[in-house]
């Protein structure tokens, strides 16, 4: 029966991924409710805590996007890739690490693709170089953003095991880190030059593909919006005030001595606040002090490109989390016995099962609540979790993701390409290469400083 049931969890996957938007969140409610009546499984508890966390964070990121902000951080980012040219396989990657890292966001990333592109195509350096790697390494920054809906899944499972958000950043930042450096080695003179590429050659005999290459040249006039300056320093607070709440709990409010309380969805049987639900508070209150004081409008924020991709991210998770912790849930004892030994024995075996349900999901988050409560009934401890963190960016691995077709649309020369047999495309390698080196690396560093 429960292969059965696995069947029709990985039809509606693979269904949902198909639609792109909000399609895993469809068919993962499709799949839930066929689970429930047509099998009697009880439906697990919903993920509210990862779905309004997104809804807060991106939320943020769009008043920021609204206010004129990520418009003044992408003309600060393309002044150093102009001023640095040679080194935009180096510095277009890093750049766009930093990024997502702030923002927690990987759709941040598509404003700083048409400059990496550009500045890689006017210095005859090939493109597919910085764009793949500023792909993979605007997905690692997923998983090491304090911000992001990601570190706060795992923080979720793992919270309740003593890890706190510094130990997951402090394993994070550096792996992913290492994991993008060894990436951009990998990626340094990978494939022909511009100059000796037989395609590209080709293709500048063709004047209007030539002229169409030299019109990126022009730039038009940037004007800084009044509160841009103010929204970046609002937004950099909020991060700030999270990282150092996540890291010193005793900061936060406690209410267990109080009269009249009450354990809930915010404070736990302690009194004490949880990390999740202020993540939520300070990132919607830096919404509004952004509306307040940066010269934006809450109307403006719903109209952001952000504020769109926030809904769909949150559909996706609510429908495909639900249906597969269900799933899981109701056959935890025949998975234990089943996976058990092998995870006692190979505990790194685990990183394999988050890689491969991240090349289902598309979504660090999902993939991170879905399996890490696995892992932990399992017996792999929490800091041998948050080192294998990095193996949930497996949504490289097929090409579908926005963010790789977004970087192919960018590359005007062709470089950067999805091969004739689908999986032989330009981020495969590189992405390969950095996760496994940030999986390493965590390992490491986990068996050091936790």
């Amino acid at each position: 029966m429960i292969f059965i049931q696995l069947t029709i969890l990985l039809v509606c996957i693979f269904l949902g991924a198909r639609m792109s938007g909000i399609g895993l969140g469809i068919m993962g409610m499709i799949g839930l409710l066929i689970l429930m009546f047509g099998f009697g499984l009880q439906p697990a508890d919903p993920p509210l805590e990862v779905m309004l966390i997104i809804l807060s964070v991106v939320t943020a990121a769009a008043a920021l996007q609204a206010a004129g902000g990520m418009d003044y951080l992408v003309q600060v980012a393309g002044k150093i890739l102009r001023k640095n040219p040679k080194q935009i396989t180096l510095l277009g990657p890093l750049i766009t690490y930093a990024f997502v890292l702030f923002a927690g966001t990987a759709h941040i990333s598509y404003s700083i693709m048409p400059i990496i592109a550009e500045v890689a195509i006017k210095n005859r350096i090939r493109p597919e170089r910085a764009m793949s790697m500023s792909v993979t390494a605007a997905h690692m920054a997923i998983t090491a953003s304090p911000v992001s809906a990601a570190a706060a899944a795992l923080l979720t499972v793992l919270g309740a095991q003593g890890v706190q958000l510094a130990d997951i950043l402090l394993i994070a930042i550096p792996s992913t880190l290492i994991g993008v450096m060894i990436g951009i080695l990998f990626v340094w003179k990978r494939g022909k030059e511009l100059s000796e590429d037989p395609e590209f050659q080709e293709r500048l005999k063709d004047p209007a593909f030539a002229a169409n290459l030299e019109g990126l040249e022009k730039k038009e006039e940037f004007v800084l919006a009044p509160g841009a300056i103010k929204s970046v320093i609002i937004f950099g607070l909020a991060v700030v005030a999270v990282v150092v709440l996540g890291s010193f709990p005793q900061l936060l409010p406690e209410f267990g001595n109080k009269p009249g309380f009450t354990p809930g969805f915010a404070v736990n049987e302690a009194g004490h606040v949880l990390m999740p639900s202020m993540i939520m508070m300070i990132m919607l209150a830096a919404t509004g002090l952004i509306v307040l004081l940066a010269n934006t409008t809450a109307a403006n924020v719903t109209k952001a490109s952000l504020f769109v991709s926030a809904g769909q991210a949150t559909i996706a998770v609510f429908g495909v989390v639900w249906m597969s912790s269900t799933f899981m849930n109701n056959n935890f004892e025949v998975i234990q016995k089943t996976l058990g030994d092998l995870v006692a024995t190979y505990p790194w075996s685990f990183a394999i099962a988050l890689f491969l349900l991240s090349m289902l999901l598309y979504s660090q988050a999902s993939t991170a609540k879905a399996l890490m409560p696995l892992g932990l009934s399992l017996g792999i401890p929490p800091a041998y979790l948050v080192g294998i963190f990095p193996a949930c960016n497996g949504h490289f691995f097929i090409p579908g993701y926005p963010t790789l077709l977004t970087a192919i649309q960018f590359d005007r020369t062709g470089t950067t390409r999805i091969g004739k047999y689908v999986l032989n495309h330009s981020f495969m390698l590189p992405g390969l290469v950095t996760t496994a080196t940030s999986v390493l690396a965590g390992l490491l560093l986990q068996s050091i400083l936790l």
